[in-house]
């Protein structure tokens, strides 16, 4: 089972209606990652996919951005532990009022000296995942892969703009609009406003 037909079974992955993204770009697929973490079976399935692509390369702790990327690591380290016969660790760093992603909790002394992977859920520019890569070299940490769960941009999110080996279980591109282009809203389509953030783009129109 791969990841698409994961996010499929779980109600996460939307398609064929207008949504707002974070980006503020109206797109007509949208993935409520949320929907699929609550179905622990499907979400220890991404881990164990994740596991199982890296099995090869050396790791010691699995680091993730907060909130989703916290169950991911969780499950990636422990299917990483498994397969390995070793214990590996999953951390995660947490956004700060300024938009970084820091360790807190005292999770730093945990990446220092040691050979990390780093995953996350969703990419769409990389920023998230940019940010988590300085925190983990600033604590003395390596990072020898990232891997996601659905990379959205694969033409201007990879290996080379991420500065490591970067590799994703599945892609989704999908053509994006700036709202004032966008066909749906010509052709007054309404904008779902149950998910993404089309509620607020609304809003701001009045």
């Amino acid at each position: 089972m791969n990841v698409l037909t994961i996010l499929r079974k779980t109600g996460a992955l939307l398609e064929n209606d207008h949504f707002v993204l974070t980006s503020g770009k109206h797109s007509p697929v949208y993935i409520n990652k949320d929907a699929m973490y609550p179905h622990t079976a499907k979400a220890s399935k991404v881990g164990k996919l994740f596991a199982q692509k890296f099995i090869k390369t050396t790791i010691d702790v699995v680091v993730a951005p907060a909130l989703g990327g916290i169950i991911l690591s969780q499950w990636t380290a422990y299917h990483l532990s498994k397969l390995k016969k070793k214990e590996i660790l999953g951390v995660y760093t947490e956004k700060t009022p300024e938009k970084n992603q820091i360790f807190t909790r005292g999770y730093d002394k945990f990446v220092k000296g040691k050979r990390v992977l780093v995953v996350e859920d969703l990419t769409t520019t990389g920023g998230s995942v940019l940010k988590v890569i300085k925190s983990v070299k600033e604590h003395g940490g390596k990072v020898v892969a990232v891997g996601v769960m659905v990379n959205r941009d694969p033409k201007n999110v990879n290996s080379k703009t991420m500065g490591v080996p970067f590799y994703s279980l599945d892609e989704l591109v999908t053509e994006n609009f700036q709202p004032d282009k966008c066909p749906m809203c010509k052709k007054k389509t309404p904008i779902n406003t149950s998910v993404g953030h089309g509620k607020k783009f609304l809003e701001g129109k009045h």
